[in-house]
C-alpha cells in the first residue's frame, strides 16, 4: 500500500452520483490531495438496507453508478480499495431467496446459518447470553425456508443474513468475490465485519481463535490474487495488536477516541501509551462511514477486568462531551434514539464532535498524519462537514448523520473554507515529503507530545499540546509544525492561518 493520503467515500455522495463523476472530482478538486480511494460498496444494490453493506450481488457494479470499466478508468490515477463483506449478504440475494423457496432442497441451503446449525445439540441460556452482538437482543430472525420457520443467524439487521464460512458454498461465494476484484484493477480489499464471520458453539462468536483462522485463510487467497488485505474490527485495543501480524493492514480505531479525549481534557497519557504499543502496519482514520468507536479505547466488552487505554468513567464522560459539543445532535443519532442501534459507537461527524472547532480539527488530522501508517480521510471529514440532521430526520438511521450527499457545487463552496484549504495543504505536505517514508521518533514532555520523521532529503516534526486550547470555543492553536525541504527550513504555529507548503 502506498504511503500516501487516501480518501474514503461512497460513489454516489461526492459529485453527481456516479463513479465517473467521483473520478472527475478526485482528479480535479483533490488533485495531489488524495492518491488512493476506498470506494464504499457500489455493488448491486448500493442503496439497500445498510447503504450497500447488504449486497444482492457482490460481484456486479450497480448500473446506476457505472461499470467495472469505470473502476478501471479510476485505477489509472488512484489506487483503489474495495470492501469484501465477509459475514453476510442480502436476504434478497438469489441464493437466500432460493433457500426460502426450496428449503433443504436448495443447493444453497448449507450456505446460511441457523441457530440449530451452530448449536446442533441445543443451546443453554448461558450459551445464548455469551454471544457477542453489536446490537440489542439475540442474532436471530424468523424466516420461512421451504414452508418451515427457521431461526436464521443475522448478526446486524434482519435483512443481512449471515454466511456459513465453513461451508463449501459459503467459501466458494467469498472466493468468487475475490476473483472478481482481482480482475477489476482493485489493489486492496477491506474485510468488513470479519470479526463475526466464524461461528462456534460455546464461544462469543466474535474474534475467537476460529476467527483468526478465517482471517488467515482469506488473506492467503487474497494474496494469491495480488490483493492486499485490510481488516475492519472494532474491539479491545490489545486484540487489534494481536490481529496486526496476521494481515497486511489493520485499522487504528483507537486514535479517533484518544484524540477526542485529549482535545477535550488536555490529557495525553493514553495517546502516549498507545503510541508505544500500536501496530505500525496500520491504516489511520478519524472518521469512517460508521460512527466514532468508543469500545476501542475502553475496557474489553467481553471481560471488563481487562482495562482499556482510557478509564471507563472517562469514556462515558467523553460520550457526554460529544453530545454537548454537538448540542444534542449526536445523542439523537446514537443508540435507541435511531433505528440503527449501535452499542459501541457515537454517531456524529468528527468535525461536529469537536464542536466545529477548526484548530482542534486540524490538530487531530495533523497527529493522524504523523502517526506511522497510511492515513485515510472520510469524504465528510475531507470537507470538514457538520452533522446532517436533515438526512437523519428523513431516514431515521443514526449513521446517516455522517453520510451527507455533496453535489459538485457544494464541494466547490466547501473548498473555499479556510479549514478545508488547510486540511488539503496538510495532505499535500504528507504526500510530498519523503520524511514520512523514513525514521519515526516519538517524545513526551509532560502533556506535550512530539512526533518526528526524518527522510533522505526532508524532515518533519509536529508538537501537540492540547492543554493550550481547552474549551470548545477556544480557537488557540495546539500544534506547532516544523519541516525541511528543498526550499529550506519552515515553521508554523497556526495550521489554520498559515498552513504548510512543501517544495
Amino acid at each position: 500500500m502506498k504511503n500516501k493520503v487516501q480518501l474514503i467515500t461512497y460513489a454516489d455522495r461526492l459529485g453527481d452520483g456516479t463513479i465517473a463523476s467521483l473520478t472527475d472530482v478526485l482528479r480535479t478538486r483533490f488533485d495531489g490531495v488524495y492518491e488512493g480511494v476506498h470506494i464504499l460498496p457500489f455493488f448491486t444494490p448500493y442503496d439497500g438496507a445498510d447503504a450497500g453493506f447488504d449486497p444482492v450481488d457482490h460481484t456486479k457494479v450497480d448500473p446506476r453508478l457505472g461499470t467495472w470499466d469505470d473502476i478501471a478508468e479510476l485505477s489509472k490515477t488512484h489506487d483503489i480499495m474495495v470492501d469484501t463483506i465477509v459475514n453476510h449478504m442480502s436476504w434478497e440475494s438469489k441464493q437466500f431467496q432460493d433457500v426460502m423457496k426450496r428449503g433443504e432442497d436448495s443447493p444453497y441451503y448449507p450456505m446460511f446459518l441457523t441457530m440449530s446449525s451452530v448449536f446442533p445439540d441445543g443451546a443453554t441460556e448461558d450459551d445464548l447470553a455469551g454471544i457477542y452482538r453489536p446490537r440489542p437482543g439475540l442474532p436471530f430472525t424468523h424466516y420461512t425456508w421451504g414452508g418451515k420457520t427457521r431461526l436464521v443467524w443475522t448478526t446486524f439487521t434482519p435483512q443481512q443474513v449471515d454466511i456459513d464460512t465453513d461451508s463449501k458454498e459459503g467459501w466458494d461465494y467469498l472466493l468468487s468475490i475475490l476473483d472478481q476484484l482481482s480482475r477489476s484493477h482493485v489493489s486492496y480489499i477491506r474485510l468488513d465485519a470479519v470479526g463475526y464471520g466464524a461461528k462456534q458453539a460455546k464461544t462469543s462468536c466474535f474474534m475467537t481463535p476460529k476467527t483468526f483462522d478465517l482471517i488467515g485463510r482469506i488473506k492467503a487467497e487474497a494474496e494469491s490474487r495480488g490483493l492486499e488485505t485490510l481488516i475492519e474490527v472494532h474491539s479491545y485495543y490489545k486484540k487489534q495488536v494481536a490481529i496486526a501480524n496476521k494481515v497486511d493492514r489493520v485499522y487504528d480505531f483507537a486514535i479517533p477516541g484518544l484524540l477526542l479525549h485529549a482535545l477535550t481534557t488536555g490529557k495525553t497519557d493514553p495517546i502516549a501509551k498507545w503510541v508505544e504499543v500500536r501496530p505500525n502496519n496500520a491504516v489511520t482514520v478519524l472518521d469512517t462511514h460508521d460512527g466514532i468507536g468508543v469500545i476501542d479505547i475502553g475496557s474489553d466488552q467481553l471481560d471488563r477486568s481487562l482495562k482499556g487505554l482510557v478509564p471507563d468513567e472517562e469514556v462515558d464522560q467523553l460520550v457526554e462531551t460529544i453530545h454537548e459539543n454537538t448540542h444534542g445532535e449526536s445523542r439523537a443519532a446514537t443508540g435507541a434514539a435511531a433505528s440503527n442501534l449501535d452499542l459501541y459507537q457515537v454517531n456524529s461527524t468528527y468535525y461536529s464532535a469537536l464542536g466545529c472547532n477548526d484548530q482542534h480539527y486540524l490538530a487531530a488530522r495533523a497527529v493522524q498524519f504523523f502517526l506511522p501508517g497510511v492515513p485515510q480521510v472520510y469524504y465528510v471529514g475531507a470537507l470538514a462537514g457538520a452533522n446532517d440532521m436533515e438526512l437523519l430526520r428523513h431516514t431515521n438511521v443514526g449513521r446517516d448523520i455522517n453520510r451527507h450527499y455533496y453535489s459538485v457545487e457544494e464541494i466547490d463552496r466547501n473548498l473555499e473554507r479556510p479549514v478545508v484549504k488547510a486540511l488539503n495543504a496538510l495532505c499535500r505536505m504528507r504526500n510530498q515529503l519523503d520524511a514520512f517514508d523514513g525514521e519515526f521518533a516519538f517524545n513526551r514532555d509532560g502533556d506535550a507530545l512530539t512526533f518526528s520523521w526524518t527522510g533522505e532529503t526532508t524532515s518533519a516534526t509536529l508538537a501537540f499540546e492540547p492543554k493550550r486550547g481547552l474549551g470548545v470555543d477556544n480557537q488557540a492553536s495546539v500544534c506547532t509544525l516544523r519541516w525541511s525541504d528543498a526550499a529550506g527550513e519552515h515553521e508554523t504555529d497556526d495550521l489554520l492561518a498559515a498552513p504548510p507548503t512543501a517544495a
